[in-house]
């Protein structure tokens, strides 16, 4: 009884497990791809950073070095930007293309040498950065951090650098008319893909106290504009596949899930069915045994009392004597 007891509460438990399984499956087709675009993304911020670095050549701190990129990102800006640490701290930069970093920016982890790398996404911007329910006003531009002690080296991670006494000034340059009745805001990326929302400052300046990505956006109740400048293809280095193939794939996955489970199940209820088996296997083993021990042993006459019949002894080991015949 244990053992039946078990396998049904195993096997409520896997299809508890089965069904959750399908119910991920069945919600992932609609669920928003925020978590893909934000790989592809902080891809693109690798990849960017390299190109970046490849500008240097015989490089001079606080020079701003305009890096190249490839065809198929056309319409991608990038810069590099070496700085001492101590000088980033006490002097800050006057102007870095449309950033002004004040004093008062600390890096974390401490570093020597870094390197601010500046990005315009350009027509890419709505790739990479897409905001549902807005239009941007301006191109998506971005600032971050990385070491210099090794110009060479690619995919670093990024520095955590936060402005203490005053904020981080953007003045964007390439701005699209407000719509009527709009309202433009300040749109900030941070680099775990979340976005907030600020007010747009005089002269179209938006503030922060981290690095990331920035652009000042609209909400939009029509189809997004064209794009900056005419896009190519996505680049299959960053974006791999399109959002059907993507979904694809994640389905794919979650049917190879859902396979391993059904079969995992079916494995057990053969193991389960084994050892019932196993043991039925070794009672009647027993029962024969017992069966066998009996039917050697030793029989007793049998002897018939009445209607029935009953073992009976050959002798006594001690004969009957009448008290007559004993003589003292």
């Amino acid at each position: 009884m244990g053992l039946v007891r078990g396998l049904v509460l195993l096997c409520f438990s896997v299809m508890w497990l089965f069904l959750l399984l399908r119910a991920t499956g069945a919600q992932s087709p609609t669920s928003p791809t925020s978590n893909s675009m934000f790989s592809n993304a902080r891809a693109l911020d690798a990849l960017l950073q390299d190109y970046a670095y490849q500008a240097f050549v015989r490089p001079r701190t606080g020079v701003v070095y305009d890096g190249a990129v490839p065809s198929n990102l056309s319409g991608i800006q990038v810069s590099a930007m070496r700085l001492r640490s101590g000088s980033l701290r006490t002097k800050g930069v006057r102007m870095y293309k449309e950033f002004e970093i004040p004093k008062g920016v600390k890096e974390h982890p401490y570093v020597e040498r870094l390197v601010l790398v500046y990005q315009n996404l350009g027509n890419w911007s709505m790739v990479y950065y897409p905001l549902p329910g807005y239009m941007y006003l301006s191109p998506v531009l971005g600032l971050l951090a990385y070491d210099a002690g090794n110009l060479m080296a690619k995919n670093l991670p990024t520095l955590d650098i936060v402005a203490s006494n005053q904020p981080i000034s953007i003045k964007f340059s390439e701005l699209k008319s407000v719509p009527e009745g709009s309202v433009p805001k300040c749109a900030s990326f941070d680099l775990n893909g979340s976005v907030s929302f600020s007010s747009v400052l005089s002269d179209n300046i938006c503030t922060t106290f981290n690095q990331g990505h920035f652009s000042i956006a609209v909400e939009s109740i029509a189809p997004a504009p064209a794009p900056f400048f005419s896009a190519p293809p996505p680049s299959p280095r960053v974006i791999s596949g399109t959002p059907e193939q993507r979904q694809g794939g994640n389905n794919s996955k979650v049917w190879i899930i859902v396979g391993s489970v059904v079969g995992g199940f079916a494995l057990l209820i053969i193991l389960g069915l084994l050892i019932v088996l196993l043991a039925k296997y070794k009672r009647r083993k027993k029962m024969h045994q017992m069966e066998r021990a009996a039917e050697v042993g030793e029989a007793l006459p049998m002897t018939t009392v009445g209607s029935t019949k009953a073992p009976a002894a050959t002798g006594t080991r001690t004969q009957p004597m009448l008290e007559t015949e004993y003589v003292p």
